[in-house]
Protein backbone atom coordinates (compact mmCIF):
# COMPACT_ATOMS: atom_id res chain seq x y z
CA UNK A 1 0.00 0.00 0.00
CA UNK A 2 2.10 3.24 -0.75
CA UNK A 3 1.50 6.45 1.08
CA UNK A 4 -1.04 8.13 -0.44
CA UNK A 5 -3.22 5.38 -0.08
CA UNK A 6 -2.55 5.37 3.46
CA UNK A 7 -4.20 8.36 3.95
CA UNK A 8 -7.42 7.46 2.48
CA UNK A 9 -9.76 7.30 5.51
CA UNK A 10 -10.56 4.03 5.23
CA UNK A 11 -13.40 3.89 8.02
CA UNK A 12 -15.39 6.82 7.03
CA UNK A 13 -14.86 7.27 3.24
CA UNK A 14 -15.54 5.57 0.49
CA UNK A 15 -14.21 7.12 -2.47
CA UNK A 16 -16.95 8.01 -5.21
CA UNK A 17 -16.37 8.45 -8.83
CA UNK A 18 -15.66 12.59 -9.72
CA UNK A 19 -18.80 12.12 -11.99
CA UNK A 20 -21.07 11.40 -9.18
CA UNK A 21 -23.00 13.78 -7.27
CA UNK A 22 -22.46 14.91 -4.05
CA UNK A 23 -23.29 12.03 -1.30
CA UNK A 24 -23.50 9.58 -4.18
CA UNK A 25 -22.57 6.62 -2.40
CA UNK A 26 -21.72 4.20 -5.74
CA UNK A 27 -17.99 2.88 -4.81
CA UNK A 28 -14.97 3.27 -6.68
CA UNK A 29 -11.43 2.76 -5.90
CA UNK A 30 -9.21 5.50 -6.36
CA UNK A 31 -6.42 3.63 -9.13
CA UNK A 32 -3.33 2.37 -8.72
CA UNK A 33 -1.54 4.85 -10.88
CA UNK A 34 -3.76 7.80 -9.90
CA UNK A 35 -2.81 10.26 -7.75
CA UNK A 36 -5.02 12.65 -5.51
CA UNK A 37 -5.40 15.86 -7.10
CA UNK A 38 -4.46 17.39 -3.06
CA UNK A 39 -2.36 15.23 -0.43
CA UNK A 40 -1.72 16.62 2.83
CA UNK A 41 0.97 14.34 4.53
CA UNK A 42 2.13 14.61 8.49
CA UNK A 43 1.46 18.50 8.22
CA UNK A 44 2.41 20.71 10.78
CA UNK A 45 2.92 24.54 11.42
CA UNK A 46 5.14 25.74 14.57
CA UNK A 47 4.81 29.36 15.30
CA UNK A 48 6.82 29.78 18.39
CA UNK A 49 5.92 27.28 20.99
CA UNK A 50 2.19 27.22 19.09
CA UNK A 51 0.95 24.65 16.95
CA UNK A 52 -1.28 25.86 14.76
CA UNK A 53 -1.47 22.85 12.59
CA UNK A 54 -0.54 19.65 14.26
CA UNK A 55 0.16 16.49 12.25
CA UNK A 56 -2.53 16.68 9.72
CA UNK A 57 -3.32 14.15 6.89
CA UNK A 58 -6.20 14.33 4.15
CA UNK A 59 -6.90 13.90 0.63
CA UNK A 60 -8.59 15.44 -2.07
CA UNK A 61 -9.16 13.30 -5.49
CA UNK A 62 -9.68 14.54 -8.46
CA UNK A 63 -12.88 15.88 -9.42
CA UNK A 64 -13.99 16.20 -5.64
CA UNK A 65 -15.40 19.27 -3.39
CA UNK A 66 -13.72 18.79 -0.02
CA UNK A 67 -14.36 21.23 2.78
CA UNK A 68 -12.17 22.28 5.36
CA UNK A 69 -14.25 23.12 8.07
CA UNK A 70 -13.29 24.44 11.54
CA UNK A 71 -13.88 27.47 14.19
CA UNK A 72 -11.81 30.81 14.13
CA UNK A 73 -8.05 29.46 15.15
CA UNK A 74 -8.74 26.24 14.17
CA UNK A 75 -5.92 26.10 11.24
CA UNK A 76 -7.53 26.04 8.24
CA UNK A 77 -5.96 29.14 6.90
CA UNK A 78 -2.61 27.97 7.96
CA UNK A 79 -3.03 24.94 6.25
CA UNK A 80 -4.28 26.36 2.74
CA UNK A 81 -1.52 28.59 3.12
CA UNK A 82 0.42 25.82 2.83
CA UNK A 83 -1.39 23.80 0.23
CA UNK A 84 -0.80 27.03 -1.93
CA UNK A 85 2.82 27.16 -0.73
CA UNK A 86 2.88 30.42 0.62
CA UNK A 87 3.89 28.85 3.81
CA UNK A 88 6.46 26.41 4.83
CA UNK A 89 5.89 23.49 6.56
CA UNK A 90 7.52 23.02 9.72
CA UNK A 91 7.20 19.05 9.15
CA UNK A 92 5.33 17.29 6.71
CA UNK A 93 4.28 17.97 3.26
CA UNK A 94 1.26 19.48 0.83
CA UNK A 95 1.20 18.39 -2.52
CA UNK A 96 -0.71 19.61 -5.34
CA UNK A 97 -1.09 17.73 -8.52
CA UNK A 98 2.17 15.60 -7.40
CA UNK A 99 4.46 18.48 -6.46
CA UNK A 100 5.56 19.38 -3.43
CA UNK A 101 4.45 23.32 -2.99
CA UNK A 102 7.36 23.93 -0.61
CA UNK A 103 9.67 23.22 -3.48
CA UNK A 104 7.92 22.85 -6.89
CA UNK A 105 5.24 25.39 -6.55
CA UNK A 106 6.48 26.99 -10.19
CA UNK A 107 5.45 24.10 -11.65
CA UNK A 108 1.85 24.20 -10.53
CA UNK A 109 0.75 27.60 -10.07
CA UNK A 110 -1.11 27.96 -13.26
CA UNK A 111 -3.33 24.95 -12.62
CA UNK A 112 -4.14 26.54 -9.52
CA UNK A 113 -6.72 29.31 -8.23
CA UNK A 114 -7.63 30.81 -5.14
CA UNK A 115 -10.82 33.27 -3.99
CA UNK A 116 -11.19 34.40 -0.57
CA UNK A 117 -13.40 37.56 -0.04
CA UNK A 118 -11.24 38.77 2.79
CA UNK A 119 -8.43 39.35 0.20
CA UNK A 120 -9.04 42.25 -1.96
CA UNK A 121 -8.18 42.77 -5.56
CA UNK A 122 -5.96 46.06 -6.66
CA UNK A 123 -8.43 48.65 -5.73
CA UNK A 124 -7.69 51.62 -8.12
CA UNK A 125 -8.03 48.83 -11.37
CA UNK A 126 -11.10 48.57 -13.00
CA UNK A 127 -12.56 45.27 -13.42
CA UNK A 128 -11.77 44.41 -16.37
CA UNK A 129 -8.39 45.58 -15.84
CA UNK A 130 -7.81 43.17 -13.02
CA UNK A 131 -9.33 40.53 -15.00
CA UNK A 132 -6.52 41.14 -17.80
CA UNK A 133 -3.56 41.61 -14.98
CA UNK A 134 -4.43 38.76 -13.56
CA UNK A 135 -4.96 36.43 -17.05
CA UNK A 136 -1.58 38.01 -18.21
CA UNK A 137 -0.11 36.38 -14.70
CA UNK A 138 -1.57 33.47 -15.50
CA UNK A 139 -0.46 33.47 -18.52
CA UNK A 140 -4.11 32.78 -19.99
CA UNK A 141 -4.68 31.98 -23.81
CA UNK A 142 -7.04 34.04 -25.71
CA UNK A 143 -7.26 36.04 -22.61
CA UNK A 144 -9.75 39.07 -24.26
CA UNK A 145 -12.37 36.01 -25.25
CA UNK A 146 -11.74 34.39 -21.42
CA UNK A 147 -12.55 37.83 -20.14
CA UNK A 148 -15.45 38.11 -22.08
CA UNK A 149 -17.20 34.85 -20.99
CA UNK A 150 -16.58 35.50 -17.58
CA UNK A 151 -18.15 39.12 -17.91
CA UNK A 152 -21.26 37.07 -19.19
CA UNK A 153 -21.23 34.09 -16.58
CA UNK A 154 -20.90 36.69 -13.73
CA UNK A 155 -22.83 39.61 -15.17
CA UNK A 156 -20.58 41.90 -14.59
CA UNK A 157 -21.17 44.36 -17.49
CA UNK A 158 -22.62 46.61 -15.32
CA UNK A 159 -19.55 47.18 -13.45
CA UNK A 160 -16.75 46.23 -15.72
CA UNK A 161 -15.50 49.80 -15.76
CA UNK A 162 -15.93 50.55 -12.46
CA UNK A 163 -12.86 50.73 -10.30
CA UNK A 164 -12.75 47.70 -8.01
CA UNK A 165 -12.46 49.15 -4.86
CA UNK A 166 -15.82 51.15 -4.66
CA UNK A 167 -17.88 48.22 -5.83
CA UNK A 168 -20.32 47.24 -2.99
CA UNK A 169 -19.24 43.60 -1.16
CA UNK A 170 -21.54 41.54 -2.95
CA UNK A 171 -20.28 42.68 -6.57
CA UNK A 172 -15.97 42.66 -5.13
CA UNK A 173 -16.67 39.14 -4.47
CA UNK A 174 -18.38 38.34 -8.02
CA UNK A 175 -15.24 39.39 -9.19
CA UNK A 176 -13.17 37.73 -7.27
CA UNK A 177 -14.60 34.18 -8.64
CA UNK A 178 -14.47 35.00 -11.87
CA UNK A 179 -10.77 36.20 -11.55
CA UNK A 180 -10.21 32.17 -9.72
CA UNK A 181 -11.57 30.97 -12.64
CA UNK A 182 -9.44 33.12 -15.60
CA UNK A 183 -7.03 30.29 -16.12
CA UNK A 184 -9.66 28.05 -16.08
CA UNK A 185 -7.43 25.67 -12.73
CA UNK A 186 -7.65 22.23 -12.25
CA UNK A 187 -7.24 22.95 -8.55
CA UNK A 188 -9.65 25.50 -6.65
CA UNK A 189 -9.19 26.76 -3.56
CA UNK A 190 -12.32 28.65 -1.69
CA UNK A 191 -11.88 30.50 1.34
CA UNK A 192 -15.72 31.38 2.77
CA UNK A 193 -16.54 32.33 -1.03
CA UNK A 194 -19.95 33.62 -0.49
CA UNK A 195 -19.34 35.08 3.13
CA UNK A 196 -20.66 38.75 2.41
CA UNK A 197 -23.64 37.67 0.10
CA UNK A 198 -27.28 37.93 0.57
CA UNK A 199 -28.81 34.44 0.09
CA UNK A 200 -30.55 34.57 -3.15
CA UNK A 201 -26.99 36.04 -4.77
CA UNK A 202 -25.00 33.55 -2.67
CA UNK A 203 -27.08 30.51 -4.16
CA UNK A 204 -26.34 32.54 -8.29
CA UNK A 205 -22.81 32.14 -7.44
CA UNK A 206 -22.48 28.48 -5.93
CA UNK A 207 -24.53 27.21 -8.94
CA UNK A 208 -21.53 29.19 -11.20
CA UNK A 209 -19.14 27.41 -9.66
CA UNK A 210 -20.97 23.85 -9.52
CA UNK A 211 -21.70 25.01 -13.33
CA UNK A 212 -18.07 24.67 -13.68
CA UNK A 213 -16.49 21.81 -11.42
CA UNK A 214 -18.92 19.96 -13.58
CA UNK A 215 -17.83 21.25 -17.26
CA UNK A 216 -14.03 21.12 -16.27
CA UNK A 217 -13.89 18.50 -13.86
CA UNK A 218 -11.92 20.30 -11.22
CA UNK A 219 -10.87 19.81 -7.25
CA UNK A 220 -12.36 22.30 -5.06
CA UNK A 221 -10.77 22.63 -1.71
CA UNK A 222 -13.86 24.90 0.10
CA UNK A 223 -13.49 26.40 3.42
CA UNK A 224 -16.39 28.06 4.72
CA UNK A 225 -18.76 28.91 8.06
CA UNK A 226 -22.13 28.32 6.10
CA UNK A 227 -22.90 24.29 6.45
CA UNK A 228 -26.01 24.10 4.51
CA UNK A 229 -23.62 25.74 0.90
CA UNK A 230 -21.20 22.43 2.67
CA UNK A 231 -23.78 19.98 2.06
CA UNK A 232 -24.67 21.62 -1.16
CA UNK A 233 -21.23 21.65 -3.01
CA UNK A 234 -19.14 18.94 -0.92
CA UNK A 235 -18.59 15.28 -1.37
CA UNK A 236 -16.35 15.02 2.11
CA UNK A 237 -15.78 16.86 4.95
CA UNK A 238 -12.65 17.37 6.83
CA UNK A 239 -13.37 19.38 10.45
CA UNK A 240 -10.22 21.35 12.50
CA UNK A 241 -10.09 22.23 16.52
CA UNK A 242 -6.77 23.27 17.84
CA UNK A 243 -4.70 22.64 14.12
CA UNK A 244 -5.51 18.81 14.65
CA UNK A 245 -8.45 16.93 12.59
CA UNK A 246 -11.35 15.98 14.81
CA UNK A 247 -13.79 14.63 12.17
CA UNK A 248 -14.01 13.44 8.70
CA UNK A 249 -16.92 12.18 6.49
CA UNK A 250 -19.75 12.94 4.01
CA UNK A 251 -21.82 15.28 5.29
CA UNK A 252 -25.02 12.81 5.92
CA UNK A 253 -22.57 10.43 7.78
CA UNK A 254 -20.98 12.87 10.19
CA UNK A 255 -24.66 13.95 11.09
CA UNK A 256 -25.08 10.32 11.55
CA UNK A 257 -22.47 9.49 13.59
CA UNK A 258 -22.77 12.55 16.11
CA UNK A 259 -26.21 12.02 16.56
CA UNK A 260 -27.02 15.29 14.99
CA UNK A 261 -29.56 16.55 12.95
CA UNK A 262 -27.05 18.20 9.92
CA UNK A 263 -23.92 19.30 9.77
CA UNK A 264 -24.35 22.46 11.66
CA UNK A 265 -25.05 20.70 14.66
CA UNK A 266 -21.82 18.39 14.20
CA UNK A 267 -20.08 21.57 13.80
CA UNK A 268 -21.48 23.32 17.03
CA UNK A 269 -20.85 19.52 19.12
CA UNK A 270 -17.37 19.50 18.37
CA UNK A 271 -16.23 23.01 18.82
CA UNK A 272 -17.67 22.96 21.80
CA UNK A 273 -16.14 19.37 23.13
CA UNK A 274 -12.50 19.00 20.41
Amino acid sequence: MSRIERLLPRRHLTPVSPNATPHDNAPVSLGRDEAPAIAVEDLCKKYRSHWAVDDVNFIVPKGWTVGLLGGNGAGKTTTIAMIMGLVVPSFGRAMVLGHDMATERHKVLSRMNFESPYVALPGRLTVRQNLMVFGRLYGVANLKARVEELIEDFELGDVLDRVTGRLSAGQKTRVAVAKALINDPDVLLLDEPTASLDPDRAEWVRSRLRAYQKRRGATVLLSSHNMTEVEQLCDFVVIMSHGRIVAMGRPGELAERFKCRDLDEVFIYLARVA
